[in-house]
């Protein structure tokens, strides 16, 4: 079967279930090895490179080549920016009918509340471009690109809370310790490029009302070189890259060939796939420390650039910031970049709180889509937006004409992807006149997973490892993908 590979010749790679299952899952290290010492990487199927990841390649063509995934973390309410009910205006104040919840669960945080005042959003609504999208006046530089997006609003999850439900979006389980979507690709793709990583991380510079652990971008169980690197604002961009003071270049250099050797022999004595990844990482991070100045040095940027993003894409870690650096990283062969901005949890003070986060956000996430394309690169780069889950048709706590909070809803909510083979200018998926339940249309996060990985021409039922006696995969044992939103 095209899961398992032809048994080693060499004995002691049979010693253990240990050496050899890591010797036949991890053909990544021992390539990085070879390169380093100056041996040719075996280009045969079972021992794929680390440029051509373990597939080998693509199962089918792609339609994209790389992904930017703007997090939205929090979950921003889908109620107020894409999803028009203008039934929660007329109702507004009323309860929420038995008829509508249905007897779902709520959070904690609103199920003992006496009742569950329906809010209607105080913001406005209008139809944009030829497409006729639904875009509400917090976000007007969006509005100008409706019809680059394909708008999901029917996207649904188990998890009720930030942490499994964002834990659930990044790795495709509820439960800590999986490999993040960026290492998956990592792995079964490889990489476009040889002086930076696969996967880089972007965290907006901003209070954090819900925390965003390394692990979210973490390798889970895959070799460590497939996890994350997060880049960060400010003259280090990479923590530990530069070299000590009083060391040069050429002495690093020196250090690493010498380090090489040792690690080889190590490797020869036990057959240790993580020393070869040890070797990979070190390697990498000696070209970085030229290639990750260079891709982030923002100030190379033209003027007309820093006007499509707007004022704050000169405060570095900003949203817009991150923007920017994310087109250039794309640009220079990342496969996957992740930026998360955080501050979307809004169970209270809501169209103040929103009002913020979507100044922040709103120009940066069009001007990107503006700059791919004016670049010839938005076909082939898959854009993603959305949180973790979305936000109740009820306002949390007190309810006035002028404010109100909605709590956590994983019932159904919005997201929006651009380029990449998606079909722009479509609406698909459909909620309640009430907001609370999908009627048409229904996308999970496995199928929204599936999805990413069908654009990128990835089966997302083979790609799969074998961690503790089973074959573990992103989409786990489910995931369709939504081919209705899909190119020809």
């Amino acid at each position: 079967m095209e899961r398992f590979r032809e048994l080693p010749d060499d004995p002691r790679l049979l010693g253990t279930r240990r050496h050899f299952f890591g010797r036949a899952s991890l053909g990544i290290g021992g390539a990085a090895l070879a390169s380093l010492l100056g041996g040719a990487a075996d280009p045969s199927p079972t021992s794929p490179d680390a440029a051509r990841g373990s597939l080998g390649g693509t199962h089918f063509a792609p339609k994209a080549k790389r992904v930017i995934y703007l997090f939205m973390s929090g979950g921003p309410s889908q109620l107020d920016l894409f999803d028009y009910k203008p039934l929660l205006n007329q109702m507004n104040g009323k309860d929420l009918p038995d008829s509508v919840r249905q007897g779902q669960r709520l959070t904690g945080m609103s199920a003992n509340q006496a009742a569950l005042p329906l809010a209607g959003s105080i913001f406005s609504f209008a139809r944009h471009g030829q497409s006729g999208a639904w875009v509400s006046d917090l976000l007007p530089h969006t509005a100008k690109v409706a019809d680059e997006l394909c708008f999901i609003r029917s996207l649904h999850t188990e998890a009720i809370n930030h942490d499994p439900a964002i834990t659930f979006f990044q790795t495709g389980s509820q439960i800590a310790g999986r490999p993040s979507i960026g290492a998956w690709l990592s792995y079964g793709l490889g990489s476009m490029n040889e002086n930076l990583p696969t996967f880089c991380v972007l965290i907006s510079k901003r209070p954090v009302d819900q925390p965003l652990y390394s692990r979210l971008w973490g390798n889970g169980f895959l070799p460590s070189i497939h996890q994350g690197v997060q880049f960060r604002a400010g003259a280090e961009p990479v923590l530990y890259l530069d070299n000590p003071p009083g060391v040069t270049a050429a002495g690093r250099r020196k250090m690493l060939d010498r380090l090489a050797e040792l690690h080889r022999k190590e490797h020869d004595a036990n057959l240790d796939p993580a020393v070869s990844a040890r070797i990979a990482q070190y390697e990498m991070a000696y070209r970085m420390q030229t290639s990750v100045p260079e891709a982030a040095g923002l100030a190379s940027e033209p003027d007309h650039i820093y006007e499509l993003y707007g004022p704050d894409a000169r405060n570095p870690g900003s949203f817009a910031a991150n923007c920017l650096l994310a087109r250039r990283l794309a640009e220079r062969g990342v496969r996957f970049i992740q930026l998360y901005h955080p501050g979307w949890d809004h169970h209270g003070g809501l169209p103040g709180g929103i009002r913020q986060l979507t100044k922040e956000t709103d120009q940066g996430c069009a001007a990107l889509i503006q700059d791919l394309k004016q670049r010839g690169m938005l076909d082939d780069t898959l854009v993603l937006w959305g949180g973790e889950f979305g936000r109740t048709n009820y306002s949390q706590g007190k309810l006035s004409p002028t404010d109100y909070g909605r709590d956590h809803h994983p019932r159904c909510f919005t997201a929006w992807a651009a380029g990449g083979g998606v079909k722009p200018g479509v609406t698909f998926g459909e909620t309640d006149e009430f907001g609370y339940n999908v009627v048409a249309d229904p996308v999970h996060v496995h199928d929204f997973h599936a999805t990413i990985l069908h654009l990128l021409g990835v089966d997302h039922e083979r790609l799969t490892y074998k961690f503790q006696g089973r074959y573990f995969r992103l989409t786990d044992v489910a995931g369709e993908v939504v081919k209705p939103i899909l190119r020809a």
